[in-house]
């Protein structure tokens, strides 16, 4: 398996606060400096065999500042923006610890020993699969190996609570569902000596901190704490500065970096709602385009996009807030292992999405700020890729992406008017001059198929309209004897034949009708049979 490159790293500055309560570490990326290995770093050798066997072996910059510290168990705070490592930066030196006998952790009986709190349930399941990925070789004190469990709403708790019972050493879960179990007693919390807040910025937006202060006042006090956060606003500082001891601020950025990734291809356009459908058809059609995301405002358009593309012939899935779990896991699943290409998703069910290989990100609507702005084309151009985000930007919503565009200080304050016919379209894109609104099937025979199925049905509405013309069981014995006659008056656009030879079904379907004002008693009462 192909290595991972490691992002370079130098320029490192330590700052000290002037109440000496925290310590500032800050450094800038370039191409002068070669990473150092994990093992270079004194991790696990099972640990770096695991991650060796996943294609990483060199370091990230927040990795190979959080390493040492974590590792000798101080309090940090790792600031860096999203795609840049942080989840192993943190989840490497807490199974260092929970496994190492002499790294002041209590040893492994059964209960929780590391807790990592997280904002969304996508990001549990994939921090999860991490952790589950670089502990495969490590031993789990009285089991084979340790034993890493997610826990987050949606489940049932049943299946959690049995989990719990048997033993786990590694908790990574979501605020609601971390409170419930440790309430109700199933979840012991009273021996963590790691606990990991990750994407702190984004559980505060969610209304979690509240549940969060809560779990940390269940915790013990002598414990290693670390924040990871992509920015830091007031209450996080507040938070850190209440639970955390005498921390350590990393921050790891390139010089002279933006709000956005610097690898990502920007392209703001000036849509027409009519025409989005056949502009995002052209854009997946762009040369190189690989993984794919799509981002909605709300969740009827997330999923109209994923139906009307899915019909274009494109392999797609769809995530958002009408989808049980199970149906959210299964499209992130497909999207990871290259089922589908394409994902389309809101903004609320997308945080904590974290796949490093996805080459575009279109906003099919215009984000609601800036904040989520980058937040979407966020997710590509991560891990040292290129990636390419586009913007379709309705008329109405010209002015929300106007205060954007000066917030990020973007320089397109007005976008250029683009339909799916647009030239500059296809030249920017990279896009085929051939490509259409549409693809072909990967499997015309099943498209055949399909196709005949459909004619085979649209025989029946007509059959269904002529037994609601007739009256009584009459009708049924006319489809019957003869289908074709009947399928044949009721399309057939002459009303009647001036020479008293139509089909006997018509002729009884014509006395009937004026027979509802008045007549024999069988006629005035079927319309009410009706």
């Amino acid at each position: 398996m192909p290595t991972r490159k490691a992002r370079p790293l130098s320029k490192i500055t330590i700052d000290h606060e002037d109440d000496a309560s925290e310590t500032t570490l800050s450094a800038q990326l370039d191409d002068t400096h070669t990473a150092p290995t994990f093992a270079e770093l004194g991790v696990r050798d099972e640990i770096v065999r695991a991650l060796s066997d996943i294609g990483i072996d060199r370091t990230f910059a927040i990795q190979e500042l959080t390493l040492p510290l974590a590792l000798a168990g101080d309090d940090l705070i790792g600031q860096a923006r999203t795609g840049m490592g942080k989840t192993f930066g943190f989840g490497v030196p807490l199974l260092h610890r929970v496994t190492t006998a002499d790294s002041g952790t209590t040893p492994l009986d059964g209960t929780p020993r590391a807790l990592v709190i997280v904002p969304t349930r996508e990001l549990c399941i994939q921090v999860t699969e991490d952790l589950v990925n670089a502990s495969k070789y490590l031993p789990g004190g009285t089991r084979d190996r340790l034993e890493v469990l997610s826990i987050y709403g949606g489940r049932p708790y049943e299946t959690q609570i049995e989990a719990l019972q048997k033993g786990v050493d590694v908790i990574v879960g979501t605020p609601g569902r971390l409170l419930d179990l440790a309430k109700q007693g199933h979840l012991i919390l009273g021996k963590v000596g790691v606990l990991v807040l990750d994407e702190a910025d984004e559980m505060l937006d969610l209304g979690f901190l509240p549940d969060i202060e809560r779990i940390l006042g269940m915790v013990p006090d002598a414990r290693q704490t670390m924040l990871f956060s992509a920015t830091m606003p007031g209450p996080i500082i507040t938070l850190a500065r209440t639970f955390l001891t005498r921390p350590t601020h990393i921050r790891a950025e390139e010089p002279e970096s933006s709000a956005v990734h610097d690898r990502t291809t920007q392209h703001i356009y000036r849509a027409h709602a009519l025409d989005k459908a056949e502009l995002v058809a052209r854009v997946l059609q762009a040369e190189g385009r690989g993984a794919t995301m799509i981002f909605t405002r709300t969740k009827r358009t997330a999923q109209k996009v994923a139906d009307d593309l899915s019909e274009r012939g494109f392999s797609v899935g769809a995530v958002h807030g009408d989808l049980g779990q199970i149906a959210r896991e299964k499209a992130l699943k497909a999207f990871r292992t290259g089922k589908v290409d394409v994902l389309v998703a809101t903004d609320v069910a997308a945080r904590g999405i974290d796949i490093d290989d996805v080459t575009h990100v279109v906003n099919y609507q215009c984000p609601e700020d800036e904040k989520t702005y980058v937040h979407r084309i966020g997710r590509t151009g991560r891990a040292g890729r290129t990636g390419t985000a586009v913007t379709l930007v309705d008329w109405d919503d010209v002015p929300r992406w106007q205060m954007i565009d000066k917030a990020l200080d973007l320089g397109v304050p007005e976008p250029i008017e683009t339909y799916s016919s647009s030239e500059h379209l296809y030249a920017d894109l990279n896009i085929p001059e051939n490509a259409k609104g549409t693809i072909r099937r990967p499997k015309p025979e099943r498209a055949q198929q399909v196709s005949t199925e459909g004619d085979e049905t649209s025989d029946r509405p007509r059959r269904t309209r002529t037994r609601k013309r007739t009256r009584g069981g009459r009708a049924a014995d006319a489809a019957t004897t003869a289908p074709t006659d009947t399928s044949s008056e009721t399309v057939a656009p002459e009303p009647s034949s001036p020479s008293g030879e139509a089909a006997p079904a018509r002729r009884r379907r014509r006395r009937r009708r004026p027979s509802t004002g008045a007549g024999t008693p069988e006629s005035a009462a079927a319309p009410s049979a009706e």
